[in-house]
Order: structure tokens, then C-alpha cells, then sequence
């Protein structure tokens, strides 16, 4: 299963999705059967690691945060990957712009995997990192059980 997640810069939410991702699939040894990645609809962040504050959330939650370079959602990824997942609906509306549209239906928010569906908070504005580590855990969580994990 091949899940990209995407957010505005991928220095914040997107990432952090990611980390929570493999950190959840690690702890249920079911690594071998994803790929996880991020990534961003702008290009304000590429080459960026991951926001301070963002691997400081992770951290007090004991989920690692890999070194990674945010890069730029691009066409190409629309096949590469089974899910592509917005942190909000703006990032929906650019993701549709690169992707050339969703055919295949592969675009999602997070939150729809929830019982609150919604958008991640973002906290580039908020400066509150916990509550988006809170939207992005029940996020992880409702995706790996709509895959049947």
C-alpha cells in the first residue's frame, strides 16, 4: 500500500502524518507492506527538514521523525501512489491543479477517515502542534482501520 501525504509546505503536517504512519505500521510489524511518504503543493519549503516544533510533538510522543527534505507533490506521483492525503481542503484544490484532476479517486483529507471529518489543524498558524499531532493520530488511526489494519 502506497500512501503519500500531503500538506502546504511538508515541513509540518504532512511529515508528521508520515512519521505517525510508519510509526503505527512499524508497531504492528507491517512495514513490508507500506510505503509512506510526504510531500507539498507549494514550493515555499523544498529542501526544508522537518519544522522544529513538529519533531518536538513527535518526540514527546516516542515517534521517531526520519531526516527528510520536504520536495513538491508532482504529476508522476498521481500512479505512484494508491492514497494521496490533504491536511485541508486548499491543499485538495492545488493537489487537483498538479494531478491533472482525480480520476481514480485517490484524493482524500485525513479526516474523513474519522468520525469528526474535517481538516488537520494547521499549526504554522496556531503554534498548537499537539492539537494537529491529536487530528493526524485519530487520522493514521481510522486510515489503517478503513485498510482493514
Amino acid at each position: 500500500m502506497k500512501i503519500l501525504f500531503v500538506c502546504h509546505g511538508n515541513i509540518c503536517r504532512s511529515p508528521m502524518a508520515e512519521m505517525v504512519l510508519k510509526h503505527l505500521v512499524r508497531q504492528r510489524g507491517l512495514e513490508a507492506q507500506f510505503i509512506i511518504e510526504s510531500c507539498a503543493v507549494s514550493r515555499e519549503e523544498i529542501g526544508n527538514p522537518v519544522y522544529p516544533p513538529a519533531r518536538a510533538e513527535l518526540a514527546r510522543h516516542g515517534v521517531p521523525c526520519e531526516r527528510r527534505a520536504a520536495r513538491q507533490l508532482m504529476r508522476q506521483d498521481y500512479q505512484a501512489f494508491d492514497y494521496l492525503i490533504a491536511m485541508d481542503e486548499w491543499n485538495i484544490r492545488l493537489m487537483h491543479r498538479i494531478l491533472g484532476g482525480d480520476p481514480q479517486g485517490k484524493c482524500h483529507l485525513l479526516m474523513d477517515f474519522t468520525s469528526r471529518p474535517g481538516e488537520v489543524s494547521d499549526p504554522w498558524y496556531s503554534d498548537r502542534f499537539d492539537i494537529a499531532y491529536r487530528d493526524i493520530l485519530e487520522g493514521c488511526e481510522g486510515l489503517l482501520k478503513h485498510l482493514g489494519y
